[in-house]
């Protein structure tokens, strides 16, 4: 039969009675029984029903009514041949959304529930997990080949210094599938460590070197004086070669994860500054005759937190000295907290500008070590450089030889 759908429209068509073919189309999609009742009806929607079934008016708010009864009198007013296809004609198919949502949720749960790598199941077990890869995948389909991916990548962890772009390009066949922000490296990230501070690229870098990837293997080394190694490797042969002679060595992330010194420092005192000039007037003035030294080069980038972790795991009693200032606090509260270090001569009893220090600017830090620390440096207003210590430091330093 033939549709007559400017009829139709006159008869149940309009915003005002949106909400009626609403209601309607829930009846033909969820249809459990043949008769129902349509409660809370105004008096538009009453008369168009009782129009198209040829009804007498009633003042009512509810109306029993029969899908094989209203498909019948739009079949015989040549209007539609059933009540579903009038209300496509009207508004476009037909759609079950709850029933949608919960096929979804089902697919949803096939793609998590393929995961096998304990590290992996564990991120999408808890609610905050599943919303990261929801929000990293989009949809289902795509969220079991980012979970796939991120499995294939986490059976070849921990790297022993492997590049990250060697790592992408033999588990993804792309050498920037795990650049910073790509889906799976984000994933493989948060599966394998918790969260960490820092800016964005620095985070990435340590946490891949935590994981044994090299990420920017080369880029800003580590400065240390007198670190004893064993030299049992190339690495740790370089590092002794370079105690023997009092020098200053910078050692790569690369090196220190793909061949990692076992340190000789259980016990030992480990003294670190946050500028690479402080190691070198200790080289300069003792040479070989004080205790091991390295550089943070201010914030520890990832090599100078790979170094600082091997050196807590080999049992090293590490101390830390900073600039005063804002950033200087900043940094030693990520040495003191993070790795286990203690001050050296870093503190309020320690903190004595002299006149002419620059003035004190940006947000107050706390020091955690420290609690009188950034009150005295706010009521004195004055940062202080590590170099213009540099004299009190040294003597600090205990001489091996004597």
């Amino acid at each position: 039969m033939s549709a007559d759908t400017p009829r139709l429209q006159r008869l149940i068509g309009g915003e005002q009675l949106a909400g009626l073919r609403r209601r309607l189309a829930l009846r033909c999609l969820r249809a459990e029984s043949d008769a129902f009742t349509l409660n809370g009806l105004d008096d538009v929607e009453r008369a168009a029903l009782e129009g198209l079934l040829g009804r007498r008016a009633r003042p009512a708010g509810s109306m029993r009514l029969s899908l094989a009864a209203l498909d019948a009198a739009l079949a015989r007013a040549g209007l539609a041949p059933d009540l579903r296809a009038a209300l496509e004609m009207l508004d476009g198919p037909l759609v079950d959304s709850a029933a949608e949502r919960h096929a979804e949720a089902l697919r949803w749960d096939d793609a998590f529930g393929a995961v096998s790598q304990p590290q992996l199941q564990a991120l999408c077990a808890g609610t905050q997990g599943r919303g990261l890869v929801k929000r990293l995948a989009g949809d289902p389909d795509n969220a079991a080949m980012l979970l796939h991916r991120a499995e294939t990548v986490l059976a070849r962890l921990p790297g022993q210094g492997l590049p990250l772009a060697r790592l992408a390009a033999e588990t993804l066949g792309d050498a920037h599938g795990l650049d910073n922000g790509r889906p799976v490296a984000t994933l493989v990230l948060r599966a394998s460590l918790p969260a960490d501070g820092g800016d964005d690229s620095t985070r990435a870098r340590d946490r891949w070197a935590r994981l044994g990837v090299a990420m920017h293997a080369l880029a800003r080394p580590v400065l240390v004086l007198n670190l004893p190694a064993a030299c049992d490797h190339d690495v740790g042969r370089i590092v002794e070669t370079a105690r023997d002679l009092g020098e200053p060595i910078h050692l790569s992330l690369r090196g220190l994860l793909r061949q990692p010194p076992r340190w000789r420092v259980d016990g030992r005192r480990v003294h670190a500054c946050e500028n690479p000039s402080i190691i070198a007037m200790a080289a300069d003035r003792f040479g070989t005759d004080v205790p091991p030294m390295l550089c943070t080069d201010g914030m520890p980038a990832a090599a100078q937190r790979t170094l600082l972790r091997q050196l807590a795991g080999a049992g090293a009693d590490l101390r830390y000295h900073g600039d005063y200032d804002w950033d200087g606090i900043r940094i030693a509260n990520v040495v003191i907290d993070r790795f286990g270090a203690r001050p050296w001569r870093f503190g309020e009893a320690h903190y004595r500008p002299a006149d002419g220090g620059r003035v004190l600017e940006g947000s107050p830090v706390a020091a955690t070590w420290d609690a009188g620390l950034a009150p005295a440096m706010q009521r004195l207003g004055l940062a202080l450089e590590e170099e213009t210590v540099v004299e009190d430091l040294l003597d600090s330093l205990p001489r091996l030889g004597g």
